[in-house]
């Protein structure tokens, strides 16, 4: 009989702290959930789960380090895990050969295409702009100044002295680690 006393004790002090942490947190984490996901019920039913999911954690042996930082994590991965359906895609491939393919623009979602696709491209864009930097100079100085700058592989190779060839395959390669980089986090939208 102590043994069961002491466990209601344990749950009910658990409880008390699982309602001071929902309500001290629940206000951010509403905010940060409705900018992301424009439909309210959506937003809802996301707050919902981050909570339930946190009941269940609480109660775990392993105690939740940094409880704010958690509940956003699950958060984050809830609001993409919307953009996720059934069947995955891999990113658009390389063609290498047309002047006029332009990868990046065929890869990002139109940011004209709601809220949910704006904020996909939004993170998107910021894993591109990771990934140019571990790119060699020339790789990413040739993809840049295609895919952002709008110059043809004509115009580069004349102003640089590089072979048009070599410009090309310097963007295959760029596209090529890019795809290889951002495939993880294009599947989890699943654009």
């Amino acid at each position: 009989m102590d043994t069961t006393l002491t466990h209601n004790l344990l749950m009910a002090e658990q409880d008390k702290s699982i309602t001071e942490t929902i309500l001290r947190e629940s206000g951010r984490l509403k905010n940060f959930i409705r900018r992301r996901v424009p439909d309210q019920g959506e937003a809802e039913d996301i707050l919902q789960d981050v909570f339930f999911e946190f009941m269940e954690a609480y109660r775990l042996p392993e105690p939740i380090e940094q409880v704010g930082a958690w509940l956003f994590r699950v958060a984050r991965n809830r609001i993409i895990d919307r953009f996720r359906k059934k069947k995955e895609e891999p990113l658009p491939q390389v063609s290498g050969e047309d002047d006029d393919e332009y990868w990046l623009e065929n890869v990002l979602p139109s940011p004209d295409a709601g809220a949910e696709a704006a904020y996909a491209r939004t993170v998107l864009l910021e894993e591109v702009y990771v990934a140019l930097g571990e790119l060699p100079e020339e790789q990413r100085d040739v993809f840049i100044a295609h895919e952002m700058e709008g110059r043809s592989f004509k115009e580069l190779a004349a102003e640089s002295g590089v072979g048009l060839n070599t410009l090309l395959a310097r963007k295959r390669y760029a596209v090529l680690h890019l795809r290889a980089r951002l495939q993880t986090l294009y599947d989890e939208f699943n654009l």
